[in-house]
């Protein structure tokens, strides 16, 4: 089922504000029929992926089919948060896509060690976030199958 007949919820954990408008203005001049929902740090991520807090109604917090997540955040980083997910039966087949300043090889090698489906750089202008996202928007929500949501 394509993105266009059931719309997949994007969640984009990153603490900076002006990234996460940037995201969200991308997505838009894409066209995406996604809904997209912020995050500010691993925590917050942890407790909307697991329904708590603030994030306890499905309504409030349903179950994304993409994260996209930032390195680099305060209380738990997005690496902390990233070995959570994929060591969690119940959210490790959620894909994530590591969008981040970070260029190290180092930094690379080790989100796909910890499971991460992708590792994209943060572009530096709108332009070019836009691109980003449309390829990710054809490819994750067109391209390939994923799992159904329980």
């Amino acid at each position: 089922m394509s993105s266009l007949l059931r719309p997949i919820v994007i969640l984009m954990a990153d603490d900076d504000a002006d990234d996460r408008l940037l995201a969200k203005d991308a997505l838009t001049e894409c066209h995406l029929a996604n809904d997209l929902q912020f995050v500010e740090n691993g925590e917050e991520l942890m407790d909307y992926l697991r329904r708590r807090g603030k994030y306890t109604s499905l309504v409030q917090a349903p179950r994304p089919g993409l994260i996209l997540l930032d390195l680099n955040m305060p209380k738990k980083d997005g690496r902390e948060a990233l070995r959570e997910i994929k060591t969690d039966p119940e959210l490790r087949k959620i894909p994530v896509v590591v969008l981040t300043t970070s260029k190290a090889d180092t930094d690379i090698g080790q989100i796909y060690e910890l499971g991460a489906n992708s590792f994209i750089s943060k572009p530096v202008t709108f332009d070019s976030l836009v691109k980003v996202m449309k390829v990710l928007g054809s490819y994750w929500f067109e391209v390939v199958e994923l799992p159904v949501k329980k």
